[in-house]
């Protein structure tokens, strides 16, 4: 590998172990094996490095969203199954001790110690949103300022970064896949159900 590449496993290592805020640059030349000066040529700064080797890890872990390496959906695209069908997998890559996702928290709790960081993390989850919805919905992705990114996309990321701040915060207590699909369900019936001019009361 490159001095580019080095530097990137060596930031998602730091990432892992130390987080945002406290993996600085030497540590990060100490884990490459690179030098301070292969940062500023190859990413421009320590923060946008640390942040692209967020996204690294996030698309690693988010393979196992449809099932993992080898493994496709089951359910059929746009069905309550196929949503409760990933939502499932991403409650598995949450679960854990040593979840990644920890990191998303870090940047929402302490954004503005690590603004290069959530700028360019903000930039990433926009991709985020058109990438989740092929998922859930099969086809391709919709560009990013369609009606369905803006809407259907941005629902589904609402959701699941709901749910990684309840894995985070109170395991014991969180959203399992199929509380969050049986609330989805519950949901559709009243609307159904209800009339236009229902005030509620």
């Amino acid at each position: 590998m490159g001095h580019r590449e080095d530097l990137l496993e060596g930031a998602k290592r730091c990432l892992l172990r130390t987080g945002f805020v406290r993996t600085t640059a030497r540590e990060i030349v100490r884990e490459s094996g690179t030098n301070l000066a292969s940062i500023g040529y190859h990413y421009g700064s320590k923060d946008a490095l640390l942040a692209e080797a967020y996204v690294a890890l996030v698309g690693e872990v988010s393979e196992d969203f449809d099932g993992g390496e080898g493994q496709k959906l089951s359910a059929p695209p746009g069905s309550i199954e196929r949503f409760e069908e990933v939502y499932a997998n991403m409650v598995r890559t949450m679960s854990s001790p040593d979840s990644i996702w920890r990191l998303s928290m870090e940047v929402i709790v302490m954004g503005d110690q690590v603004p290069g960081v959530r700028d360019h993390l903000a930039a990433a989850q926009r991709g985020a949103i058109t990438g989740i919805i092929p998922m859930f919905m099969g086809g391709e992705e919709p560009s990013g300022d369609s009606e369905v990114t803006n809407t259907l996309g941005k629902f589904y990321m609402t959701l699941m970064m709901g749910l990684i701040a309840q894995w985070r915060f109170d395991p014991e207590t969180a959203t399992r896949a199929d509380e969050l699909t049986e609330g989805l369900r519950r949901v559709i019936a009243a609307a159904g159900t209800a009339r236009p001019d229902d005030s509620g009361g």
